[in-house]
């Protein structure tokens, strides 16, 4: 964690950090099959999804979320820290737990320019399935709905975490998650 101020919290990853992540969405990075995003989906909508341990790869990220918010910002680095993109990932509001941080991907994403003078909408097929499939409930939308306002609003102003720029250094010791996990 890069700064924690009650309200706002920084995290950072870098190759070889080692977090938990739906299985599925594991098995849909390692292998790039369509069909395992798929049944991760699948996955989220009976509820019976299962953790496993992903380890980071190839690129520096540091993520910067408010209490409240359903969204976290985040930028890409590549290994000489050069920024390749910023990321905005819509999730609901992330809430602490003994062992850390936890939240929930909403299955939509946003990602713009380096110097913020584009972006793309990502994924937006699979929040519609999520919608379709009920993992995303119409007070949530109306959440998300009002999350890319602001965030659109953010760009435009180029405030809050984007005016922010982060610094890693993938050599600090790489933080380790408890060994005792539920799920894992």
């Amino acid at each position: 964690m890069l700064a924690d101020d009650g309200d706002r919290i920084t995290l950072a990853y870098w190759p070889g950090i080692v977090s938990l992540a739906p299985c599925t969405w594991i098995a849909s990075l390692e292998t790039g099959d369509p069909a395992e995003r798929d049944r991760m989906t699948a996955d989220l909508v009976s509820g019976r999804w299962r953790l496993g341990r992903w380890t980071w790869r190839d690129t520096l990220w540091v993520s910067s979320q408010q209490v409240g918010d359903y969204f976290g910002i985040g930028q890409f680095f590549d290994p000489e820290h050069r920024l390749l993109r910023w990321y905005v990932n819509f999730q609901r509001p992330y809430r602490r737990t003994e062992w850390g941080i936890d939240t929930f991907d909403l299955l939509l994403d946003l990602v713009v320019e380096p110097d913020l003078s584009g972006y793309q909408w990502k994924d937006e097929d699979e929040y519609r399935q999520g919608r379709r499939l009920g993992v995303i409930g119409d007070a949530e939308h109306r959440a998300v709905q009002e999350a890319r306002d602001q965030v659109m609003g953010l760009i435009d102003e180029r405030r809050g975490p984007f005016a922010d720029s982060w610094k890693i250094n993938p050599m600090w010791p790489l933080p380790m998650l408890p060994p005792d996990l539920p799920g894992t």
